[in-house]
């Protein structure tokens, strides 16, 4: 029974109180015991209880006060708050300030024993390591897919991620954490962007974690999207790097990325490569420095190029660039490439012969301007990306997301067995192509898996291109274990 006194105190029975402490402290143990007293025989009086372990009170209690611009020093600590729960609160103190508070307005006190007290703080800490695992298992049967970026900061980032999460791209996968990484970024902007992120209030996404170094990397990651592009480096009153300088850097930073995956990501992790430069060779770092990762579950992403080669020709037709189909690109990426067009169709076109939706006409059969296609087109399309931004001042963000996405979709899910990509894979010598060569070829999807095209024809014409472009990645690849056996 409480005495009559109880009463003086209506404006603090109305209040609500947090304990916060160690899980092993027998003051907070007391303190406990006490707060549950006075919630039992007061209707109004409504105690919140915060149990933290002992590794991690120092921090918590240090970031708790410098929150809220108190000074306590000591286990446990009691507070008022003036509205619900994680609002402003006005400190009350430690164990003696609470107790003295409770004997003040309730004339309650708190006779339990030290045997007691040590009893229920054993008992708590145990409690809490339950709760810890209990957590622990409860967020592993969540099983979401990680999802991992390099190079977060990235324009091409900012418009993928909320595409990552359009129904039906990961099938069967409800949830999804998202691992964003940007080794030279600010943790400020990072963190910007995890905010911006989490903004979009998907009910799928589970989790948003931001990256500013190479410790943690790919942990886990079921999927790992590589967007980084190395800006040369200008030194006061010298040239921009060459191109052997530029491969070192490469082969430095995606040798480290090839390890890292080794040791952290799943066995079964599917890398997509994307970019603007040395796409082939680091993909083929990643593939070399992962071994115990399967070669067919690394790509060098072509679509992007393979589109701006549709939309010339499509201009030159007249019709739309969804109206160009079978486009083949091959070779080096973001080099030394060769548009094949011996399987190109064009759908819709305002010809002498029309037909029913659906019928397509070759290319090579419909193109009138023979001196465009051998003298301009090619050109028109190394230089297109280039346009684009010298227009925007900005990466071509759209049209890579776009390419990311079509072979997201089609590797996720399939798609019909006539339908044709290009796209940067292992060779194992098919064309003739030297083997070990990440080079782009035609390849099509089914049931999660890529193969490459076999009813491909092989020109001699074809043949001259597709041994050029060879040339130029064995060279790349060669410069690169030179310099990574230098530096060994």
């Amino acid at each position: 029974m409480l005495p009559s006194n109880a009463g003086r105190a209506c404006e603090w029975t109305m209040a609500k109180f947090v304990l916060a402490g160690k899980a092993d402290c027998p003051y907070y143990a007391k303190a406990e015991l006490l707060a549950d007293v006075l919630q039992r025989n007061l209707p109004d009086f409504h105690i919140h209880k915060i149990c933290v372990q002992p590794s991690d009170w120092q921090s918590w209690l240090e970031d708790t006060c410098a929150s809220n611009g108190w000074t306590h020093s000591s286990c446990p600590l009691v507070w008022r708050e003036l509205v619900d729960r994680g609002g402003k609160g006005m400190l009350l103190g430690g164990f003696n300030d609470f107790l003295e508070h409770a004997q003040g307005y309730y004339g309650l006190t708190s006779d339990m024993n030290s045997d007691m007290m040590l009893k229920i703080s054993a008992e708590n800490q145990q409690t809490k390591e339950l709760c810890m695992k209990e957590e622990v298992h409860r967020l592993k049967s969540l099983r979401p897919l990680h999802i991992w970026i390099s190079s977060a900061l990235n324009p091409i980032c900012y418009s993928l991620i909320p595409h990552l999460f359009t129904p039906g791209l990961f099938p069967g996968l409800p949830l999804f954490s998202l691992h964003l990484m940007d080794t030279c970024g600010s943790e400020e902007m990072m963190q910007g962007l995890k905010m911006e992120t989490e903004d979009l209030t998907l009910p799928q996404l589970h989790e948003v974690t931001v990256h500013s170094d190479q410790t943690q990397a790919f942990q886990e990651a079921h999927f790992i999207i590589f967007l980084d592009d190395l800006q040369p480096i200008c030194e006061s009153n010298s040239e921009p790097d060459d191109k052997d300088h530029m491969v070192s850097r490469v082969a430095e930073c995606f040798c480290c990325y090839g390890q890292l995956i080794e040791a952290n990501a799943q066995k079964d992790v599917r890398v997509m490569v994307a970019g603007d430069s040395f796409i082939n060779l680091k993909c083929s770092l990643l593939i070399e420095n992962a071994p115990s990762v399967d070669p067919h579950n690394f790509v060098a992403m072509t679509t992007q190029l393979e589109n701006e080669a549709r939309t010339q020709l499509a201009q030159k037709f007249s019709v739309k660039t969804a109206d160009i189909i079978h486009v083949v690109v091959w070779g080096n990426i973001s080099g030394s490439f060769h548009v094949d067009l011996q399987r190109a169709e064009v759908l819709r076109y305002d010809g002498a012969i029309r037909g029913p939706d659906g019928f397509s006409q070759r290319v090579m059969e419909m193109i009138y301007d023979w001196k465009w296609l051998e003298r301009d087109f090619m050109s028109l399309v190394h230089k297109h990306r280039a346009t684009i931004s010298s227009k925007t001042n900005k990466s071509t963000a759209i049209s890579s997301t776009n390419g990311i996405m079509t072979i997201l979709r089609a590797w996720n899910n399939g798609t019909s067995p006539e339908e044709v990509f290009s796209m940067g894979v292992l060779s194992t010598g098919e064309f003739g192509i030297p083997a070990g060569l990440v080079f782009s070829m035609p390849v099509s999807f089914r049931d999660g898996c890529w193969t490459v095209r076999s009813d491909v024809t092989v020109t001699d014409e074809l043949r001259v291109k597709l041994d050029a472009c060879a040339d130029e990645l064995k060279m790349e690849k060669d410069v690169a274990a030179r310099i990574l056996k230098k530096d060994e």
